[in-house]
């Protein structure tokens, strides 16, 4: 007589029940055999991603070097500590997420010749990437053609939507016209000075600012000044200030050029105490090679700071500093790539798939959230942006920031705001 009870009636019925079990599991905690029962590769994976088993590979593509290195490590250590957090928790669907890391070392070409590879060669699921819109633009074809997925955290101007990118930082009715607005009341400021960077970020947001301030708040911009990605020189601007006394000095001056053009400004004699600044573009990540010294007293347009005071962000700091070091600091943008991973892992289970085309759907039902989110609660709104507050904090000669204005509720996404085109 056989010993072999696989096919015996209570063998059936034990096996229905850990079945029904892992049915009624939340998917985070089904444990692997469950998970690859479920969901298995034929069915999560029709389009010939890079996935397996037991993986799914995801790329990474920000500047590791050159002048946007200041900005973007941030972000690129964030993304890796969701991505190690989420592995921890059992990965997405079963499997564990493996990282492909590419520099596109602060020169667009270069990233739109990773994304191909990364798209084309390593038939990544998502690329978590990118800092300057000049970048985002340089990949956009790529993504558009191969049908990939980008989720790009990044602060940009706006007036862009694409089916295959997810925007996690702010647009520009978020950050510039809340900014713009939080200094025209409670600062009286009337005259404006823009400066920028020049390439179509700092360019596309003052032309939005100029229209702000010209046609919504009947204000006068009284200079506009651009300079080249990584320029140090800024001795003739600072006469210009000085000659035209701005009520507020508005500024998008990137990377490593934030370094010499506050040294600059101090020098100049043009402080915080003196003069009011409101800057888009200066996170605390930027604040290590600008030095609190140099941009005390000023202010910084964002949606996240490092000294948030919440259970997530005190969780979500604590585990950055507890991977990167005591000293290891967090900026706007650095939370914004955090966000990535955890919103493409939302949506990946609410389609049950990693096609990029059924991801895509269920990122936009309108619900796909993070009420864990070191911000705070966020949600994605079918535009592709996050809905999210907006916040005004004022740099501390220790280099840290202290939040003096948020807005009342989450700001919905409004990347085509009329008026603005």
């Amino acid at each position: 007589m056989s010993n072999d009870h696989r096919d015996s009636p209570s063998s059936n019925n034990r096996r229905r029940l850990m079945q029904g079990m892992a049915a009624a599991l939340p998917l985070a905690v089904l444990p692997k055999w469950a998970q690859a029962q479920q969901f298995p590769t034929a069915k999560v994976n029709t389009t010939k991603l890079a996935v397996t088993d037991t993986e799914v590979t995801v790329g990474q593509l920000h500047s590791s070097t050159g002048t946007m290195a200041i900005s973007e490590t941030g972000s690129i250590q964030a993304e890796q500590l969701a991505i190690d957090q989420i592995n921890a928790m059992g990965g997405i669907l079963g499997r564990k997420i493996k990282v492909i890391k590419e520099d596109g070392a602060s020169d667009w070409p270069t990233f739109a010749e990773k994304s191909k590879k990364l798209l084309v060669n390593d038939h990544v699921a998502a690329v978590f990437g990118c800092w300057t819109s000049a970048s985002r633009k340089a990949v956009l074809p790529v993504f558009e053609k191969e049908n990939g997925l980008l989720y790009y955290p990044t602060f940009y101007e706006g007036l862009e939507q694409s089916k295959n990118v997810i925007y996690t930082g702010q647009e520009a009715t978020q950050q510039i016209l809340f900014g713009l607005d939080w200094a025209q009341k409670e600062k009286k400021a009337k005259t404006f000075f823009l400066i920028g960077s020049d390439y179509i970020w700092p360019r596309t947001s003052m032309k939005i600012a100029r229209k702000h301030i010209e046609n919504f708040q009947k204000g006068k911009v009284v200079g506009e000044e651009y300079y080249p990605l990584g320029s140090t020189n800024f001795g003739s601007l600072m006469n210009k200030i000085k000659v035209q006394k701005p009520d507020c000095i508005f500024t998008a001056v990137v990377g490593g050029s934030n370094v010499a053009f506050y040294k600059a400004l101090k020098a100049a004699g043009i402080t915080g105490d003196k003069q009011l600044l409101l800057t888009l573009a200066v996170t605390e990540d930027e604040m290590t090679g600008v030095g609190g010294e140099n941009f005390a007293g000023f202010y910084s347009s964002m949606k996240y700071f490092q000294s948030l005071d919440n259970p997530n962000n005190k969780a979500f700091v604590a585990a950055f500093k507890s991977k990167y070091g005591k000293d290891a600091v967090i900026g706007d943008v650095t939370q914004a790539g955090y966000l990535g991973p955890w919103l493409w892992k939302a949506a990946v289970e609410k389609a049950g798939s990693f096609d990029v085309d059924k991801v895509v759907s269920a990122s936009e039902t309108g619900n796909i959230e993070l009420k864990t989110a070191p911000e705070g609660y966020v949600k994605l709104d079918a535009n592709h942006h996050l809905w999210s507050k907006s916040r005004i904090a004022q740099g501390q000669l220790d280099g840290t920031f202290k939040v003096v204005a948020e807005s009342p509720a989450l700001i919905k996404p409004d990347p085509f705001p009329k008026g603005y085109q």
